[in-house]
């Protein structure tokens, strides 16, 4: 940085605003100026130079392209307020339309309320009072647009969409349970967390999923692989980070219209039946609401420093 910064005050530099483009460089070309245009044309790079860049492109004549970012020229921001950071906990599916089935004939909208409900005791524990848990009503793709629009009138910080995984039908194999026919799939378990990149703020969304999932991960729970995999048909989706199980999914109508920031959790797999019943446990529960809340305390702290977010 120290070499940088002499070699910028001794050899020509061209300065240019650059936004969030691939390749962090928006170049302009030059052009002579006459004698009358210099004076009016140094005082609008000062006021371009006092904008708020997100990126400098310097091309220094003998070290080429150095991107610096915002952070490096000014303080890293400041952490949120727990008090007022507000945090919408979106109960997954309806009491009329439940979700999928566990491997135990219990409605995923059981195993989504419950952990919702720890999930915001657990949070409003650590000071963030204003976490807010949302319940909707009604049939399955009209709620969706009511709870989108309730999280909105909310004016969250964040949002996170509560759910528990299943299987597409033809993985399904038949057996009973107390006398009554079910269905399982004993072939894939595991968490999994989604994005949307046409969220209006996809940067933020997939920064708490990674911290979401890495939680998860520290905590000895591994992520759901299947559905990188071609087998899952159209339930197929880019893995985004193999490391932690952080994934896109574009079509969620609950990540893609929030106007806030969003995820989906899938907790685990309750139509697997050994994992059915981890869900189930005490034990279980209370180790994906301190994983929740570690992430948001983590989101809440700087979340940059020199070097920018990563």
């Amino acid at each position: 940085m120290v070499v940088a910064i002499a070699v910028f005050a001794l050899l020509p530099i061209e300065v240019s605003d650059a936004g969030w483009l691939p390749d962090l460089f928006r170049s302009s070309p030059k052009h002579a100026k006459s004698p009358k245009r210099a004076k009016a044309t140094r005082a609008a790079k000062l006021a371009r130079h006092r904008a708020p860049p997100r990126h400098r492109a310097m091309r220094l004549a003998a070290l080429g392209p150095v991107t610096l970012p915002l952070s490096a020229l000014k303080p890293a921001a400041a952490k949120c307020d727990p008090a007022t950071f507000r945090i919408v906990l979106d109960v997954g599916h309806t009491a009329q339309s439940e979700g999928a089935i566990s491997a135990r004939n219990v409605a995923e909208f059981t195993f989504n309320l419950r952990l919702a409900r720890l999930i915001e005791e657990r949070l409003k524990a650590e000071g963030f009072t204003e976490t807010r848990l949302l319940l909707t009503e009604g049939k399955a793709r009209p709620s969706l647009f009511k709870r989108v629009a309730a999280a909105n009138n909310l004016h969250a910080d964040l949002l996170m969409s509560i759910h528990h995984d299943s299987v597409p039908n033809k993985m399904l194999e038949d057996w009973e349970f107390e006398g009554k026919k079910s269905h399982f799939s004993d072939r894939f378990s595991g968490y999994s967390v989604f994005v949307s990149r046409d969220n209006p703020d996809f940067k933020t969304s997939l920064r708490f999923a990674e911290l979401v999932a890495g939680e998860m991960k520290a905590q000895g729970l591994h992520y759901a692989e299947q559905y990188s995999q071609a087998i899952m048909g159209r339930y197929q989706h880019p893995l985004l980070n193999k490391d932690t199980g952080v994934y896109s999914n574009d079509e969620l109508i609950v990540l893609r219209k929030t106007a806030m920031p969003a995820i989906l959790l899938e907790a685990g797999s309750i139509i697997n039946r050994d994992e059915e019943r981890e869900m189930d446990s005490p034990e279980r529960q209370n180790l994906i609401s301190s994983s929740v809340a570690s992430a948001v305390k983590e989101f809440c702290e700087p979340r940059w420093a020199l070097l920018g977010p990563p």
